[in-house]
């Protein structure tokens, strides 16, 4: 178990550091209108990758969740086991945190630095395009609840073998170009509490939200495909 736990904390670690890491240090690089800053779409890039490479990496060894919504999914789905529940959210938030530690003190490097919303996720004024309470809850359970359905799809026995971080990676990239501008994308308790703690806003006071919306996204998710799901290959027409 310890080193399945030890590959959460590892591949959360990285989604944050990589995912957030690029919205706090490369988004807007120079200044807005700079062809340095890699915008919105590479931020959405940049977190489907650190999914993609992470799941290569190290899901043959804990099953690659990085994310309690996604452990919940699976758990809803007959995936997971319910004991493994706990520990395995314990190690996603503390790898989230350690990363959020690691991107502040990197960041904080700058003369200028200045935390504000730290790539933290938000509804109303904290949301990058002011999207009500209502908007941003309905997003994080939809996405989240589609992105835990890729996840169950690409991994199922009879899909095509070594593809699935590939689909995964590139679902998330596709959630956060959908969901970035209404809550700058969470989808995962984790991500969402790594950075909080470490931003310059009432992130704190909203982060409720990217618990239960992703969590309640993420057994909808799981439910849902352990009903569609078939152990038998779809008949040829």
């Amino acid at each position: 178990m310890i080193k399945r736990l030890s590959a959460e904390f590892i591949g959360t670690f990285w989604l944050v550091l990589g995912g957030c890491g690029s919205a706090v240090l490369a988004a807007n690089f120079g200044g807005d209108g700079n062809p340095l800053g890699i915008g919105f779409v590479g931020v959405s890039l940049a977190f489907g990758l650190t999914v993609l490479t992470g799941a290569y990496a190290l899901g043959h060894i804990s099953g690659g969740h990085f994310n309690p919504a996604v452990s919940f999914g699976l758990w809803a789905g007959g995936r997971f086991a319910a004991k493994d529940l706990l520990p395995y959210i314990v190690a996603q938030v503390l790898g989230a945190i350690f990363a959020g530690w690691i991107l502040f003190q990197i960041a904080s490097g700058k003369p200028d630095f200045e935390a504000g919303g730290f790539a933290s996720n938000g509804y109303g004024e904290l949301s990058p395009g002011g999207y009500t309470v209502a908007a941003a809850f309905l997003v994080e359970v939809v996405l989240t609840a589609v992105f835990v359905i890729i996840i169950m799809g690409a991994t199922h026995k009879l899909a095509p073998a070594g593809f699935a971080p590939i689909a995964i990676g590139l679902g998330l990239t596709l959630i956060h170009l959908v969901s970035i501008p209404v809550t700058n994308t969470s989808v995962n308790p984790a991500r969402s509490t790594g950075v909080a703690l470490f931003a310059d806003t009432a992130a704190l006071s909203q982060l409720w939200l990217f618990w239960v919306a992703p969590i309640l996204g993420g057994l909808i998710g799981g439910i849902a495909y352990k009903w569609l799901g078939s152990e038998k290959a779809a008949p040829v027409n």
